[in-house]
């Protein structure tokens, strides 16, 4: 603290102070002030080394609660406020956060007064929107970050081969195999937790956009886009189709629709080729969305050669410095490898080098800019801070640690219990085994009910596991079809998601059965759902729950625009401004249900997908149906260390 007397700052009490562009007012945890434009910027000390940085251009700040963070500023927090040269700062044991009263742009900044990370000039941005009726903010927020020697981590886990984040862009949603946190941290020791729950995106806040930005030539360069070869059977090598295409965007249920009429994936081939001509100078970032076989070349350089499931597509990424006037060929080669299938190329244009390094947070929908700045002495200080603000880490049971067992899923009692005595007998090692989705009727997904034909005594079989010194997990969706009782006891309150009722949307089971999801954004329905399981599995014996489809995954390969409407709206508001902590939601109330339930005993969830706090509810994250090949083997590692530097220390695959 001297240090910084020295440099002329003079310590104030709690008054009103005005200066030139605007002014602020000490609060009992911070500061309040309101800059020359008219925007409110509100800082508070949760802890000495948290800070709680907030904007808005409304007359007052939201008194929504934080989904994420379950501690408050508090008022006995020991800080000083000082002012001066513009700035008015607030100062704690561990940082100094100082705001300028004209701009309110804040700069934090270690007890040397040496610099940490400050907001860009013209960082901000709070654009009003309007949601189903229901108002809010697009919002960015920039910090700069200068140091090329730094690495930032965390973002959750993501399929790209990524592992330092630093001057590169990620989108932030949930998916079968991606999980999306926004928060993290840096190797000079701070961190920023983004409070926010819609659609975001970490570093270039544009979306990724249609190879129709370039000038596109087909094969005989012609200007008008590439020139696609539809081979239907790869074995003869009969063409089906030749036709020009200038973007390739065949990525979800309702894309795939513009594949030529009457082309059948099945052993077929699809090749796309011509020229791309950039507009601009620069550095552009590509983003390739492949399902089957694909490869990818540009001036002939192989740039991603991958495989992954057909119903289940992943992202490579590359990118490629190019120049105006100049043409470079390109030459995508895609094997469908299913009867349906999914296929798509884009990218960034370029952006200037400073802009690459920033470091920036931009969401959909929101209140008003919100976020934790977090410093500690070390990157695990950080996460210390991290989980005090949003709750600890759960002691796991010990049996969690060991060795599990787990396949597609066993079709009869007598399956997995052959199975766990034959473990017994090879004196092989087991601690847990794990009993997947489709335990009930065919007809009955959400009744949480076993199948009496296949398995006559459930109750009896899980004691039966417990007697053989193992424990029993099984698969529990947020899914119901519409003939469940389960379904009805939601749907008589209004907690169930109702568009894919509406829209007659089917599922892959049999000939299809019609279901939705609960909407785990609401209370009553959390308690209504433990309940659910608590009757019919819980009370049986069952150990850990595998929370399943939590993205929420009611359709598999819909565009985000669907999947909005598909959980729209959820108890809090629009599925837009809620879009991303589902999952957080639905463990919430299986853990809160059943400590209330049994204090006694630990909670173990493996969940499909995650979001900030996690971590407080006794999960595990595991990283979704990945595809059994190295190359998705080798990005569960910078997967799985992002995830873990995100705050969450729980993640399998």
């Amino acid at each position: 603290m001297n240090k910084l007397l020295k440099l002329g700052f003079i310590v104030l009490t709690f008054v009103l102070l005005s200066c030139s562009g605007g002014s602020y007012t000490a609060t009992d945890t911070g500061i309040e002030l309101k800059t020359s434009n008219g925007e409110l910027v509100r800082l508070d000390v949760v802890a000495p080394g948290i800070i709680h940085v907030r904007t808005t251009k409304e007359s007052k700040f939201s008194d929504n609660e934080s989904l994420i963070a379950i501690r408050d500023a508090s008022p006995s927090l020991d800080f000083d406020i000082v002012e001066g040269d513009g700035l008015v700062s607030v100062v704690t044991e561990a940082v100094i956060a100082s705001v300028e009263l004209a701009s309110g742009r804040v700069t934090f900044s270690d007890l040397d007064g040496k610099p940490i990370i400050n907001e860009a000039e013209d960082g901000k941005m709070l654009k009003p929107i309007t949601v189903d009726g229901v108002g809010g903010y697009e919002l960015q927020q920039i910090w700069n970050s200068a140091d090329d020697e730094e690495a930032i981590y965390g973002l959750g886990q993501h399929q790209a081969h990524e592992m330092n984040y630093k001057g590169r862009n990620e989108e932030l949603f949930q998916y079968n195999t991606k999980v999306s946190v926004p928060f993290i941290v840096s190797t000079r020791n701070y961190g920023i937790l983004w409070d926010n729950y819609s659609l975001s995106r970490y570093g270039d806040p544009r979306p990724h956009e249609q190879i129709n930005q370039f000038v596109v030539y087909d094969v005989n360069g012609e200007e008008g886009g590439l020139t696609a070869t539809y081979v239907d059977d790869v074995a003869s090598e009969n063409v089906f189709t030749v036709r020009k295409e200038a973007t390739i965007d065949y990525e979800n249920l309702q894309t795939i629709q513009n594949f030529p009429e009457g082309f059948s994936f099945n052993n077929s081939r699809i090749t796309w080729e011509g020229q791309l001509e950039p507009r601009e100078d620069g550095v552009f970032d590509f983003l390739l969305y492949y399902a089957g076989y694909t490869k990818i070349w540009i001036d002939g350089e192989l740039l991603a050669d991958r495989w992954r499931t057909a119903w289940n597509p992943s992202v490579a990424k590359f990118n490629r410095e190019m120049k105006v006037g100049q043409k470079y060929h390109l030459k995508l080669e895609w094997f469908p490898d299913g009867g349906e299938s999914y296929i798509g190329l884009k990218a960034l244009s370029p952006r200037a080098a400073e802009q690459r390094n920033n470091i920036s947070f931009y969401s959909e929908m929101g209140d008003e800019i919100n976020y934790y700045f977090m410093k500690g002495e070390s990157m695990d200080e950080v996460i210390s801070n991290y989980r005090y603000l949003t709750g600890k880490a759960q002691v796991m049971p010990k049996w969690a640690m060991g060795y599990w067992q787990s396949r597609e899923r066993y079709k009869t009692q007598d399956e997995l219990l052959d199975v766990l005595k034959e473990f017994r007998r090879r004196q092989i090692p087991i601690d847990n085994i794990v009993q997947d989705w489709s335990f009930w009727e065919e007809d009955q997904w959400g009744s949480q009910e076993f199948d009496l034909q296949r398995f006559p005594d459930p109750k009896g079989m899980i004691q039966e596991v417990h007697d053989n010194n193992a424990r029993i997990m099984i698969s529990v969706w947020p899914k119901f079809y519409t003939n469940t009782e389960h379904y009805k006891q939601f749907d008589a309150q209004g907690w169930m998601y109702q568009q894919a009722v509406k829209d007659s949307v089917r599922d892959w089971i049999a000939d299809g059965y019609i279901g939705s999801f609960y909407d785990a954004y609401n209370p009553g329905a959390r308690e209504l759902f433990w309940e659910q399981i608590r009757d019919n599995l819980y009370d049986l014996g069952i150990d850990a729950w595998w929370l399943d489809a939590t993205e929420p995954d009611i359709l598999s390969n819909a565009s985000i625009e669907y999947r909005k409407a598909l959980m729209n709206p959820t108890y809090y508001g629009p599925a837009t401004k809620y879009f991303n902590a589902y999952a957080l939601m639905n463990a919430k109330g299986i853990y809160e249900g059943q400590r209330d339930y049994n204090p006694d005993e630990r909670v173990f969830i493996l969940t499909r997908s995650g979001f900030a706090g996690m971590q407080r509810y006794g999960t595990v994250t595991w990283s979704g149906d990945v595809g059994t090949v190295w190359e998705d083997l080798r990005a569960q590692i910078t997967a799985g260390v992002n995830f873990s530097m995100s705050g969450l220390p729980y993640w399998t695959m």
